[in-house]
């Protein structure tokens, strides 16, 4: 069979890969730990429910606008406003089915084959292979100074004739960091000099513990007209545990989100109006779930940072934000698929490889799930790699032997 040029070099996404590894050894009765999953384990918030269930009961389940319905739009102009002190137009606004997609179209309306697009690493996987779906060519950039945190000059440095856009993500996934203020000042100063698209992934905004602040980037804007390069990308999956629903939007100048909502017209059409109905109820309701959210992810941040902490060579950076952590275990193994592998093999636990995520010798593991599978995820990660552990562990009722340290 002949593939098509994309077909061929576009991979399989290793997150949603794993999803599907893990249903399939839950559904044969394993007891399989899922440590690197990227959604929270709480229930959508009630105002999400009673908003969908009221429109359901109408029997009216139209269509919605390719851009989102005016009611989504609005909810998003008063999300923005609240969270970013910036007021924005409904033209400003598109609406996608998650924030995936919002980038996906961004990033089809403004490249053209052979440009490039920036982001540091480590990434979020679907950069990449969303880049070279747009025939474009992505571009990672390896902090210099062994954080997780870039700089200004390694963005800079990176810049050719062919750069059109930077991907921000902070909170970052995988590693958890937030980046600085001042390194944002500094990439949105420049990025608006040099007249290169700045795409702000912001889908963690809300999500970060310990007093920290995540910086707005509407501070250092100077131009709002419909030359900005800045987008700005959100969504109700993560802080409102609405992953299934699929709403996430952009926020842009009008000409480039008119672009958008044409490409996504073609592609899909609007989102789901059951589904935006949702997000409006989410977004505008109490918000005391998000902050229940914050508070079981920082709990159980504290017990994985334990855990991790815990190993002898180990190097952790410990997450601000997300609910993910991205840790060093090149001392026991550099191979980290090799890695990987063995802990679901050996001991049932899936984590993801953080070659993934453009840094080798890196595990990422989540804390998004119960205290109850992160205890017993880690003492089995431990008891897999580490050779001072006992010989013998039980799973249950089954007894394993370990003859591969």
């Amino acid at each position: 069979m002949s593939l098509g040029l994309i077909g061929r070099n576009v991979s399989e996404s290793v997150t949603l890969k794993m999803n599907q590894t893990f249903a399939i050894l839950k559904a044969k009765g394993e007891p399989v730990i899922h440590l690197g999953g990227g959604e929270p384990k709480s229930k959508a918030p009630i105002d999400a429910l009673t908003a969908v269930a009221s429109q359901l009961n109408t029997g009216e389940v139209r269509y919605a606008p390719a851009d989102g319905s005016i009611e989504m739009k609005k909810a998003v102009i008063r999300y923005t406003h609240e969270n970013y002190g910036r007021k924005v137009e409904p033209e400003n606004i598109i609406v996608s089915s998650g924030a995936k997609q919002a980038i996906m179209v961004a990033l089809q309306a403004i490249l053209d084959p052979q440009d490039e697009v920036i982001f540091p690493a480590p990434y979020w996987v679907s950069y990449p292979d969303m880049v070279k779906l747009c025939g474009a060519i992505p571009v990672p950039v390896v902090p210099e100074d062994g954080t997780f945190t870039p700089r200004i000059e390694d963005i800079i440095q990176n810049v050719t004739s062919f750069t059109k856009a930077i991907i921000i993500n902070s909170p970052n996934n995988p590693s958890g960091a937030v980046y600085p203020a001042k390194f944002i000042k500094e990439i949105v100063e420049f990025a608006e000099k040099k007249g290169i698209y700045l795409i702000m992934d912001d889908i963690y905004q809300k999500l970060v513990y310990n007093g920290v602040v995540v910086t707005n980037p509407y501070d250092y804007v100077k131009d709002f007209t419909d030359n900005s390069k800045l987008i700005i990308i959100n969504g109700v999956s993560k802080a409102y545990a609405m992953t299934g629903f699929r709403i996430g939007w952009a926020i842009g100048n009008k000409k480039v989100i008119k672009a958008m909502a044409n490409i996504q017209g073609h592609q899909t059409s609007g989102p789901s109006i059951l589904l935006q109905k949702a997000a409006i109820g989410g977004i505008n309701g109490v918000q005391s779930s998000v902050e229940s959210l914050k508070t079981t992810l920082q709990n159980n941040r504290k017990v994985l940072i334990n855990y991790l902490k815990a190993f002898d060579g180990v190097h952790l950076i410990e997450p601000e934000g997300t609910f993910y952590s991205f840790a060093d275990f090149s001392t026991y193994e550099k191979d980290s698929t090799k890695l990987s592998k063995l802990l679901l093999d050996k001991v049932k636990v899936l984590t993801v490889p953080g070659i993934e995520f453009g840094m080798e010798g890196y595990l990422r593991i989540s804390f998004c799930g119960s205290i109850k599978d992160i205890t017993e995820g880690m003492e089995r990660i431990k008891w897999a790699i580490d050779p001072s552990s006992p010989n013998e562990l039980y799973i249950g009722e089954r007894k394993l032997v370990r003859d591969w340290v």
